[in-house]
Parts: C-alpha cells; structure tokens; sequence
C-alpha cells in the first residue's frame, strides 16, 4: 500500500539534511520529502513577513506531488507550512507544527513595534545569528566547536555529524556555513506577526501542536493562541525547541501520533 506523503520543513539554519535520523524513524509510516534548504532562492527572497518564502513552499507543493501533502513543520517551517496551508489549503491534510508557538495578541503587536524601531535584534537569536562563527579548517574542528556547546552537546553524535555534514560546504580556508548567517539573521528579523490574525477566525486544514516541554521559545511567545488554535491536537514532549534533534525516535513517535489524531478526528 502506498505511503501518505509527509513533506517537512526545516527549522532557520537547519537544512533538512540534520533531521535524517528523525527521517528514518518516520518512514515507517510515510513517504518523507522535503526542501533541502528554503530562504536561499533569490527567486524566494527574505522579506518581512515571510511572504515569499510562504510561496516557495507552495510552490514546491504543487510541483512535486499530485495529491494533498501532510504538513511537518519545526519552528520557521511551522509558520511557513500553516501560512502555504491557508494559502493553498486543497494542497495539504493536515500541519503538525513543532515547537513553532503561534505569536498572538500584544506579543505580536510588540514584535509588530520592535521590527519597525530596529530594536528587535536585541531580543531575538538574530543578535546571536550575526556574529555566529561560519569558517573552520575542516569538518573535524567544526564538529568539535558544536559538540563543546551544551545546546549541542544534548543531541546524540549521530545527529550532530549529520548537522556537519548537510550544513557545511568547501570554502577557500576550509570549511562554512551553508545556511549562511546573513540569511538566518534576516529570517529572524523578518518574523511574520501576522499569523495570529491570519488563524484567528477559524482553519481550512486540522493543525496540531507538538513542542519541547523545556523550549524557551514556548516560553517566550506564549502557548494561549497557539492552543486555541489546535484545541485538543497539543502535545508537549520532553526537550527543548530542537528536541527533533534531541530525541529523533520520541519526535517521530509524537508526530505520528499527531498526524493519526488529527486525520482520524
């Protein structure tokens, strides 16, 4: 029998590449596809809001397949599936967003205030991202320089060499970020505050919630609008924002989980 179609969108920085192990867990089940890398098609460029970026996945839905597509998205590629399903909501089944909270209310109205002041790099990971180092020797002293750092040092050496292997490329003086720092920064900065009013009045497709009991980006952008929006479809699992990285067997578990409660709802 054929497998449903699950097509995943990646987290800011994180080419799709780093979640094979989360992969290979959901296979399982489904067929698993996925853009290698959004937010580096100058076709698609970074802009405030995320608009273009929204169309690239739309698009990539509609060429690739010919029947509606599940929706697996982890932080970025949350709000980029639900904005591609309302868009285009006869291309998809369903969204499972990943520890990707929806902003709502006055949180979005600040973000609203603090893009347009220029203030807002003080207090997002943009104010990380820009600075970020992006050149090592070679992959060795790369995997190294990310397994000394605990957020890192949580992931299991399997999916970190993944991340080093599907994140960097040659460079003249050895080894850099394909996920460029500029674009991550950009990304950051150009945070979409609309999504609250865009699912407030209801939503073309079932969405369901699946987050890190630890994450701080929960904890930051609030969880009220995210679980009026899902109602009952809301599950957190032990882990911070990465925790697909963390646990690639729990995520996969609870993802599929999700996806069989809100198809069979």
């Amino acid at each position: 029998m054929t497998k449903p179609i699950l097509h995943f969108v990646h987290a800011n920085s994180y080419p799709a590449g780093t979640y094979r192990l989360f992969f290979e867990h959901l296979k399982k089940n489904y067929e698993v596809q996925a853009l290698d890398m959004h937010a580096h098609n100058p076709a698609y460029p970074v802009r405030n809001g995320w608009n273009a970026l929204a169309q690239e996945l739309v698009d990539e839905l509609a060429a690739r397949y010919t029947q509606p597509a599940i929706l697996v998205g982890h932080s970025m590629g949350g709000m980029l599936s639900l904005m591609a399903a309302k868009a285009r909501p006869e291309l998809v089944r369903c969204v499972v967003l990943l520890d990707s909270p929806v902003v709502a209310g006055w949180r979005a109205l600040l973000l609203g205030v603090a893009k347009r002041t220029g203030v807002d790099k003080k207090f997002s990971p943009a104010q990380f991202s820009e600075n970020r180092r992006n050149l090592w020797p070679d992959a060795e002293a790369a995997y190294q320089h990310y397994a000394s750092k605990p957020m890192f040092a949580a992931w299991p050496p399997e999916v970190l060499r993944d991340y080093i292997e599907h994140g960097l490329m040659p460079h003249p003086q050895g080894v850099t970020l394909r996920f460029t720092r500029e674009t991550e920064t950009a990304v950051y900065r150009s945070l979409p505050h609309h999504i609250g009013t865009m699912v407030r009045r209801g939503f073309p497709t079932p969405v369901g919630f699946v987050g890190g009991a630890a994450s701080a980006e929960c904890r930051q952008a609030g969880l009220a609008a995210t679980r009026r929006l899902v109602g009952r479809h809301f599950m957190l699992v032990a882990g911070g924002h990465l925790f697909p990285m963390e646990s690639p067997a729990t995520a996969a578990h609870a993802v599929h989980a999700m996806i069989q409660s809100l198809l069979h709802s």
